[in-house]
């Protein structure tokens, strides 16, 4: 809801500006559209992009392994949503799950060598769609502010730095 005068409050509320909630909404649906638009490019190879993700965060890891907690973190999932997640991953034999290598109590999903393969094709895909959708539409100036931005909401919700940056 917005208020014509700018933050102009109604008792305790403070209302956005009509410039402010022309932009909240512009955020809102330009990520719901942006995330829309990847994951549509991801469906040749079958996949979602919160899965590509997972896939991604393995392959860039040194061991291609990573703790579930930690991943979980870094890709902004619950540990339930995660494990559903890795289980379908695991059907189509893209990760394992195997105990941690430093604490036998942790789990860790593993990339398989053919997950490893199905990551290195998918990302060609998923790169061209990031730079057709948001980084070739904007200059240079543009693309940093907006992640300098982004850097800043992430920071203010995740000030001890659990996702991962």
């Amino acid at each position: 809801m917005s208020n014509e005068s700018s933050g102009s409050s109604h008792g305790d509320e403070v209302w956005l500006s009509a410039a402010e909630q022309a932009s909240w909404r512009a955020v809102l649906r330009g990520t719901r559209l942006l995330e829309r638009s990847l994951d549509r490019a991801l469906h040749a190879h079958d996949i979602q992009l919160s899965e590509y993700e997972i896939l991604s965060m393995l392959s860039e890891s040194e061991s291609k392994r990573l703790r579930m907690s930690d991943l979980a973190a870094m890709v902004v999932q619950s540990r339930s949503r995660l494990t559903h997640t890795a289980k379908r991953l695991e059907q189509r034999g893209w990760v394992t799950r195997e105990a941690c290598l430093d604490d036998r109590r942790g789990v860790e999903l593993v990339l398989t060598p053919d997950g490893l393969r199905e990551i290195l094709e998918m990302s060609r895909i998923h790169v061209q769609s990031v730079r057709d959708n948001i980084i070739d539409i904007m200059s240079a100036e543009q693309f940093q502010a907006l992640g300098d931005a982004m850097a800043l909401v992430r920071d203010h919700l995740d000030p001890e730095g659990t996702s991962g940056r």
